[in-house]
């Protein structure tokens, strides 16, 4: 029974091909600490999906309001079951991602793995990198804070020094001439909206490129008139 399911399945949505594509693949064959070093994309694909569930759980008590936006990251941490475990592991996954993503481009780049065929490959990692460094800068602000409101207001100003656009970046950013609501609205939309929706698309392109060209392999040692 449970097998003509799985065929029946199977044969009409295509599962088995993806899981084939995207599992069943040839693996580099790599020894000691190199093998591990493969796995950091993988790594980070889970905390990513981690990210998006305690997210996810965390949106459902948060007001993204300056008047109840601390209160309700208090409430979350005190009343709501497990609000602090989740907050805790959205906290520290969030930083933890950041170092594994830094740590798989370093990967990347010095095995060479970015040259022909994978440079679209290497361009989505960097987009995906700046779309990470993005979750971390919008979702600092969200406790509403002393320590996020000021940090948040460094970050602005540091954006508004860049050449000819920076008034304009910074305005965007702030939402008028002073943080406020305004602020916290759009930093926000962008957390839980238009930065998710970015990084679905990249991670996507990123992924089947993965696939299209598969995994290179660890670089060798030539000798000398081999």
């Amino acid at each position: 029974m449970i097998s003509a399911a799985l065929a029946w399945t199977f044969e009409r949505t295509g599962v088995d091909k993806i899981w084939e594509a995207l599992f069943a693949r040839h693996i580099p064959e790599a020894k000691g600490p190199v093998a591990w070093l493969y796995a950091l994309g993988s790594a980070t694909l889970f905390v990513f999906t981690v990210q998006a569930v305690t997210g996810t759980l965390l949106a459902m008590n948060y007001v993204p309001s300056p008047d109840h936006a601390y209160d309700s990251v208090r409430f979350i941490g005190s009343e709501v079951y497990f609000g602090r475990f989740i907050r805790g592991l959205h906290h520290w996954g969030a930083s933890f991602m950041v170092v594994l993503v830094a740590l798989h481009m370093m990967r990347v780049y010095f095995m060479a793995s970015y040259k022909y065929p994978r440079e679209a490959t290497w361009l989505a990692g960097v987009g995906l990198f700046l779309l990470v460094i993005g979750f971390s800068f919008t979702g600092y602000l969200l406790p509403w804070d002393q320590k996020a409101y000021w940090a948040t207001m460094v970050g602005a100003n540091i954006a508004g020094q860049t050449p000819f656009v920076g008034s304009y970046v910074s305005k965007i950013l702030i939402g008028g001439a002073e943080m406020g609501a305004a602020t916290l609205s759009r930093f926000y939309a962008l957390h839980v909206l238009v930065l998710p929706a970015l990084t679905g698309g990249a991670l996507v392109l990123h992924l089947f490129l993965v696939v299209w060209h598969g995994i290179s392999e660890p670089p060798k040692r030539v000798e000398k008139g081999s």
